[in-house]
């Protein structure tokens, strides 16, 4: 219907356009126009679609493709089309036959799962966590600044890094940081997005992610919450249990397998380091575990002083707030900081009084206390 009322529309702006004697073969030659117009949008209708294949052997005049759904078929070829192993390609829907060769768009999926950025963090940003850092530049930044040192000494420089803790300790930051100081490309993602549904889905996304890693090296790929893919493995489960294996194997494979990562760097985070298989925490694979503490007062007060500097406040003393804070992570300081702020923009002021960050440290420590008391109820 729409189409109709599009040629019905275009008829009549052309008799408004023309005088009202308009000829007799003017009017044909328009009606022809619109009825070829009407059978070609028709014809679209008719046509089935085409499918979308990948090549994955060549046979003589013969294909073998790889359907989406995981299915084979040995097919033929249309005449004079020339398809090599790893093409894209259209096949007619009921014979199979390849009838066009397509652009291959490379990761078009792995896109949609994870975040590519050039991270703009210092190591000044970050308080406290000394040793923390400097352990992140021996094994992550040195070796991708300066890999002819090692081959140099004919040590191998290790492939990844996990780093564990509390949430809110500053694992994401810290990875962010070194690949910035490394001028690294950061490629981020949550290990529960490479767990698809469907059978060898997330495996090829593991093997995307570490050929983009390749393709923009040096990079650094974080993988965060990797206890979702990596925790540890069970004789028996359900189908699903068996394809997060199947990835976390995919996983193994591209870490410690034939193809070397050169200038790739794995960083991995997690809360629950008492739940990964220990299949990737032997050498070889993470080399260097990296536990993020929660800050001590020494590290508290270097973080406050990060978050309250540029801040505008008045008669602020750090010393009471880092006392009152035992057990805060940077996360949670930082929030303290944040509504601080609010307790000065509520009461109409421009800067922040020593007052407002007590305040905020009550209410941080009232909202704990709440969730605390909730885990235990329900836990």
């Amino acid at each position: 219907m729409t189409i109709l009322n599009r040629t019905k529309k275009d008829i009549m702006s052309l008799y408004e356009s023309k005088s009202s004697n308009i000829s007799i073969d003017e009017e044909n030659q328009l009606l022809k126009s619109s009825l070829n117009y009407l059978k070609a949008e028709l014809n679209k209708f008719k046509e089935l679609p085409l499918l979308v294949c990948d090549v994955k052997k060549v046979i003589g005049e013969k294909a073998v493709i790889k359907l989406p759904n995981g299915s084979q078929f040995l097919v033929n070829v249309s005449g004079g089309l020339n398809v090599n192993i790893n093409d894209t390609v259209l096949t007619e829907q009921r014979s199979l036959t390849i009838i066009q060769k397509i652009e291959k768009t490379k990761n078009m999926d792995l896109e949609d799962f994870i975040v590519i950025q050039k991270p703009n963090v210092s190591w000044e940003s970050i308080g406290g966590l000394k040793e923390q850092i400097n352990e992140l530049k021996e094994v992550v930044e040195l070796p991708l600044k300066n890999p002819a040192l090692f081959k140099e000494i004919g040590i191998d420089p290790p492939k990844g890094v996990l780093l564990y803790g509390e949430p809110g300790t500053g694992k994401t930051l810290l990875a962010k940081a070194v690949a910035t100081s490394a001028n690294a490309t950061f490629i981020e993602v949550v290990a529960s997005e490479l767990v698809q549904k469907f059978i060898g889905e997330g495996a090829k996304l593991v093997r995307d992610l570490f050929s983009l890693a390749r393709d923009r090296a040096p990079s650094i790929v974080f993988i965060d919450e990797i206890d979702a893919l990596a925790s540890e493995r069970v004789d028996h489960g359900t189908g699903g249990e068996r394809e997060v294996q199947r990835t976390f194997m995919q996983l193994l494979t591209e870490i410690d397998g034939f193809k070397n990562l050169d200038q790739v760097k794995i960083i991995a985070a997690t809360n629950r380091f008492d739940v990964l298989d220990q299949a990737l925490l032997r050498p070889g694979r993470f080399d260097r575990l990296i536990e993020i503490t929660v800050p001590d007062n020494l590290a508290r007060s270097e973080i406050l002083n990060l978050y309250t500097k540029p801040m505008n406040s008045k008669g602020l003393e750090l010393k009471e707030i880092v006392e009152k804070t035992e057990g805060f992570t940077g996360a949670d300081l930082k929030s303290v900081c944040t509504e601080a702020g609010y307790f000065a923009i509520r009461e109409q002021r421009t800067h922040v009084l020593h007052d407002d960050f007590l305040k905020a440290v009550d209410k941080a420590i009232n909202t704990f206390g709440s969730d605390q008391e909730s885990m235990e109820m329900f836990g």
